[in-house]
């Protein structure tokens, strides 16, 4: 990334899934064939599942338009978001607000798949993170949470390379002088520091002590570990 591209003075919020060509997009429609596997598990034994999507969108699940329209009248997926999302197109879905760390969310209440891409590093400090994990564990037996790596040298929010490894102080400072990946310059030091410390990536030994019954994938390129996934099956009669 260059200066002349950081300091941009035209910033457009950056949407991948928009671009069915777009590197973004083939990563996730890669990651889907691990949430394949959970959904035609349950299928092969329920004639109709219900999913949990924390912090998901409609738009995100156009990469499984035609396994959705294989299977439509057999899987309902309701989405949970702490802010507003535009209302869904499709039947399939519901959307729902709510907190996705708090105690009571839908309780006495059971779902065949708990999903979450790239949510759990928004959510907060790690109590919260305990949180978030604890309700997956509660809401499903079989679930799929997928985050970006700590470890990965380039940074997927912001989109600068070691931006995770700098201290919250050099990477306010660069917000509030630059356009950076999906967000745009801050125009004050509390949005710089906001933006900043709202995103807290995780790595596989926290991944492991959040879901350690879950089997812990990596999603890889060159070599490296891009994303954590952790994966669980179990089948609800």
């Amino acid at each position: 990334m260059t200066i002349a591209e950081l300091e941009g003075s035209a910033w457009v919020k950056p949407d991948p899934m928009s671009n069915p060509r777009s590197i973004e997009r083939r990563f996730r429609a890669n990651r889907f064939r691990h949430v394949r596997s959970l959904l035609e598990a349950g299928l092969a034994k329920k004639e109709k599942i219900e999913i949990l999507d924390l912090g998901g969108t409609e738009a995100y699940w156009s990469i499984a338009e035609d396994f959705l329209a294989e299977h439509r009248g057999r899987i309902d997926i309701t989405l949970l978001n702490n802010e507003p999302i535009d209302p869904p197109k499709s039947a399939v879905f519901q959307a729902i607000s709510g907190d996705a760390c708090a105690a009571d969310l839908f309780a006495g209440r059971r779902f065949d798949l708990v999903h979450s891409n790239s949510v759990i590093e928004h959510v907060g400090e790690i109590d919260r993170m305990q949180a978030f994990a604890a309700n997956v564990r509660r809401l499903s037996d079989s679930y799929f949470i997928q985050t970006p790596n700590y470890w990965f040298p380039l940074e997927p929010h912001f989109r600068v390379v070691g931006f995770q490894w700098l201290p919250l102080r050099a990477r306010a400072a660069m917000m509030q002088r630059y356009n950076l990946g999906f967000f745009p310059r801050a125009q004050s030091r509390d949005e710089a520091w906001q933006n900043v410390v709202e995103i807290r990536l995780l790595d596989a030994k926290l991944m492991r002590r959040l879901f350690p019954e879950a089997e812990l994938r990596e999603e890889r390129v060159a070599g490296l570990t891009k994303s954590l996934m952790a994966v669980r099956e179990i089948v609800r009669q």
